[in-house]
């Protein structure tokens, strides 16, 4: 007997697909997908609608993966090579910070950026924790809400302890599938908790040590919200390596270089050492704004390792 449904909970090896009516089964994938994708490290993903067949004990295998609207890829870690699909056919992704406990990342914020504009995934971003932020952190998130906003993203500064805030969070989640991506420890967890409490998430502490999060989320899993909706909740991610991007075309993805690499005189150009650049003339000018340019010229490097 063969079933469609969407796939809302992956461990690697087993996967949950809910049909509609809400049913869950438990799939798993045939070898052979495995050895058709081996550049990708687990070929299915949260989010993937799929075909299955139904075994005699009620598990099921999965036999199609249908076409994805979109997907959030990045670098496969421990050593893996290829890269690890996220969480696929998302309506927008929010990359997670924190003001502190863990600070937050500008690093990590582009690179998670990059992808989602390479991959044509709307996003935006989440700043949590401002309850924590004292007169000096409260300019610097400022300035940082209103670069990104600049740039098209939505910002949006959150605390647990603020209701106005985990309103606005709610009604840009109402009635669509989002994901929470970012570090462990930034509050990805607790802020699903307030939003649902039915949902009674397990939460982490962070690391006195190293003041990073620990991992509560072991893998990711689409939750419906009691507003309407799902969010996918993701595990903590230290490290996200981009894929699939060539240097010549990196700047395509920062929205504030589109416009001036037209003027750069090599149709290759990579924006770092090449003569009459339009992009590195635009950053000369303060048309792109220095941590940008600078996390440009480390994911270009990453690129070039």
């Amino acid at each position: 007997m063969s079933k469609s449904g969407r796939v809302i909970q992956s461990t690697g090896k087993w996967y949950k697909v809910a049909v509609e009516g809400g049913k869950i089964f438990e799939c798993t994938i045939p070898g052979k997908f495995r050895l058709e994708k081996k550049e990708v490290t687990n070929p299915v993903a949260v989010g993937d609608m799929v075909d299955f067949n139904v075994n005699d004990d009620g598990t099921g295998i999965i036999s199609e993966i249908k076409g994805r609207e979109n997907y959030i890829p990045r670098q496969a870690t421990h050593g893996k090579r290829g890269e690890q699909i996220l969480v696929a056919n998302v309506d927008r992704a929010w990359v997670v910070q924190s003001v502190k406990e863990p600070k937050l990342n500008t690093g990590f914020t582009d690179r998670f950026l990059v992808t989602c504009e390479a991959y044509e995934v709307p996003a935006g971003l989440v700043i949590n924790k401002m309850d924590l932020a004292n007169k000096k952190a409260a300019g610097f998130i400022e300035m940082i809400s209103e670069l990104y906003r600049s740039l098209g993203y939505p910002v949006l500064n959150t605390s647990i302890k603020d209701d106005d805030s985990l309103a606005v969070l709610i009604k840009n989640l109402k009635g669509k599938t989002s994901v929470f991506i970012g570090p462990s420890g930034v509050g990805k967890t607790s802020l699903l908790n307030v939003i649902d409490p039915e949902l009674n998430l397990k939460v982490g502490e962070i690391s006195s040590y190293s003041q990073k999060g620990k991992h509560t989320t072991t893998f990711a899993r689409l939750v419906p919200l009691q507003a309407g909706g799902y969010i996918v909740d993701t595990p903590g991610i230290r490290e996200f390596g981009i894929v699939n991007i060539e240097k010549s075309e990196l700047s395509l993805f920062f929205p504030e270089m589109i416009e001036p690499r037209e003027n750069c005189k090599y149709y290759n150009c990579t924006h770092y050492h090449e003569p009459d650049c339009g992009v590195a003339e635009a950053y000369q000018q303060g048309k792109i704004d220095p941590g940008r340019y600078e996390s440009y010229l480390n994911i270009l490097e990453s690129l070039e390792g």
